[in-house]
């Protein structure tokens, strides 16, 4: 069964109104009818039609009142078809206007598209709003730095292209690589990650290139490299800075022909590996300082993400805090724990030289050391005074150093304290 369409006339001559009545119910409106702008108000509530047509000049008030009194459309009938009665009624919030007389068709198509347009902003506003864009598997953000990372992160995740990742330790580069692999055709297999130096300097090339029986001693068998394990996926290279030179020829092998050759081999085999590489230092300056290859600097800086450290993140800050929370408390079994307000102030104040990773160690402690439901400041155990403490490890650095501008004097700072401290 069809729903009729609700339509109130406001027409202060009685001809005119009945007229307009039996127009609309012939056109299957259900129509309620009153005789000035007083009687609409009273006698109705206007927010259950779906149209009111009322004349311009009625007793008592204009019919343009009618606008303030309600939500739903009002299509206003003038005897002055002049163009600045027209214009005075839509500034009102008139939808439209018609004049009168009225052709029988012009009223009929004019209420019909009104009514319609009427229903398809409502379904509109009343129709969920679509999820905002997830963040890329894992991450947590919504500053513009990250938005930007993570549309890039897309963008780049259904290419084989190599993808250098450059951030502060603790910053999260496994991952963004871990997304991009996710995010990847390759996604069916599992991500391989390395840690160059995790892995001692004599070992590297057996670790990722593998090696035949006898190639050195206590080679007592074939060993196949991570890279040959890493076939048909992705291979994670983190701390690429400190990959030996002699290494980084089999590496660029690997780029260049899709090929490898175990250590004591003398025939290749193809391999189908895509390569993410990841690193905090300057790669430009290892390349100047004769420690990284020039040729394969270029061929890894195909597309570079960026990853801000967290002081650089905003509100982030809260919103990573509240999800480590959360995420802490179920990994511990412990009661879900929320932050006082002066943990929250201290959380949004502090530096963060540590980045992600800090934060995460930060909370941990403070879940396993809560005794009731809040978390407060001390709990954190965040050291207000590293600021302070900073300032002379940057005079340090001066000393031994060309003095550079002063963001990357900070940074090296930084950089400088968790290689001696933590």
């Amino acid at each position: 069964m069809t729903v009729q369409n609700k339509v109130l006339v406001v027409e202060d001559e009685q001809v005119i109104r009945t007229a307009l009545r039996r127009l609309l119910e012939r056109h299957n409106y259900s129509v309620e009818e009153a005789g000035s702008v007083k009687e609409a108000v009273e006698q109705h509530n206007m927010d259950d039609f779906d149209i009111v047509v009322s004349d311009l000049r009625l007793p008592g008030a204009p019919g343009t009142d009618l606008i303030k009194a309600t939500k739903t459309p009002v299509l206003i009938m003038t005897s002055y078809s002049s163009l600045r009665s027209a214009i005075d009624s839509m500034k009102m919030g008139a939808v439209d206007y018609i004049s009168k007389p009225f052709e029988h068709e012009e009223m009929i198509e004019t209420v019909g598209r009104i009514v319609q347009e009427s229903a398809s902003r409502k379904a509109a506003q009343e129709k969920p709003l679509p999820p905002p864009e997830p963040p890329v598997y894992g991450m947590i953000g919504s500053c513009p730095q990250m938005m930007e990372l993570f549309r890039r992160i897309r963008k780049v995740a259904m290419t084989n292209s190599t993808v250098l990742i450059n951030g502060e330790s603790g910053t999260g580069k496994e991952l963004v690589a871990r997304a991009i692999h996710k995010l990847s055709d390759r996604n069916e297999s599992e991500m391989i990650s390395v840690n160059c130096a995790a892995i001692p300097e004599n070992l590297i090339e057996s670790e990722l290139f593998g090696h035949e029986k006898g190639a050195f001693t206590g080679a007592t068998a074939n060993r196949t490299g991570l890279v040959e394990a890493a076939s048909g996926s992705t291979l994670f290279l983190d701390e690429i800075g400190e990959l030996p030179l002699e290494a980084q020829a089999r590496l660029l092998r690997v780029l260049q022909e899709n090929e490898i050759r175990k250590v004591g081999s003398v025939q290749s085999k193809k391999v189908d590996v895509r390569l993410v590489v990841a690193t905090h230092r300057d790669l430009k300056q290892l390349v100047i300082d004769g420690d990284f290859r020039e040729d394969l600097y270029y061929r890894i800086n195909v597309m570079t993400l960026i990853i801000p450290p967290l002081k650089e993140r905003g509100n982030d800050i809260l919103e990573l805090a509240d999800a480590i929370l959360d995420r802490t408390c179920k990994r511990l079994k412990s009661p879900m724990l929320k932050f006082s307000s002066e943990a929250t102030q201290a959380i949004a104040s502090y530096p963060w030289p540590g980045n992600v990773r800090e934060l995460e160690n930060a909370i941990e402690r403070a879940v396993v050391l809560a005794e009731s439901e809040i978390i407060g400041e001390e709990l954190l155990a965040i050291d207000t005074s590293l600021k302070a403490q900073l300032r002379p490890l940057n005079e340090r650095t001066a000393l031994h150093h060309t003095p550079p501008q002063d963001d990357s004097v900070e940074e090296l700072s930084l950089e400088d304290y968790f290689q001696h401290f933590v």
